[in-house]
């Protein structure tokens, strides 16, 4: 299992903002689609305690699964690779935490997905994504600025914002707006 703090810094975008920056950047041939798919309890344990229990996919092939607390601006993740036919068995009727996180004890239930069109690109001293997010019949955009120094990656986040006339917007977590448009979690 991995585990790694990740610091990022994210802004809601219009599609006009989105699409100026994927051409500014030529980043056209340069959009992935990943798929993350959401659990949680049918109480919304996790959720309640800002847990967040995803499998991300990538193709058909490459399965991650993923718990990430959130903690101010500092989220800590630990990561799990799956098979092709773990993670479906897992979609389709959930899974025990404590198969794979000795301190989480739930039986969760997949809740939705979140199809992200997501291009990248190095920006100083770290990753900057631009996203194009579908859930649930809605469709919204993204930047997000991964960094490993708070302060440093705070300032070239601001700075790239001013420089494409991009207002900071607080943003959901992409869970969050998943998870949002999911009423009844799959029994």
């Amino acid at each position: 299992m991995n585990h790694n703090h990740e610091l990022e810094f994210k802004t809601i975008i219009s599609e006009a903002n989105y699409t100026s920056l994927i051409e500014n950047y030529v980043l056209n041939d340069n959009i992935f689609l990943q798929t993350n798919h959401y659990f949680d309890t049918k109480e919304l344990n996790l959720s309640n305690q800002s847990i967040v229990l995803r499998i991300r996919q990538k193709g058909n092939r490459f399965f991650k699964l993923t718990i990430k607390s959130q903690q101010e601006d500092n989220a800590y993740e630990s990561h799990i690779l799956l098979t092709p036919e773990q993670a479906k068995k897992m979609i389709e009727d959930g899974f025990e935490t404590k198969d794979f996180f000795n301190d989480l004890d739930y039986h969760v239930y997949f809740v939705a997905s979140i199809h992200n069109f997501r291009a990248s690109m190095p920006y100083h001293q770290g990753v900057m994504y631009i996203d194009r997010c579908e859930y649930c019949g809605t469709v919204d955009y993204e930047l997000e600025y991964e960094v490993t120094e708070f302060e440093e990656g705070y300032q070239q986040f601001l700075l790239f914002l001013e420089k494409h006339q991009i207002s900071k917007i607080n943003t959901r977590r992409k869970s969050d707006r998943a998870l949002s448009c999911s009423i009844h979690i799959k029994k």
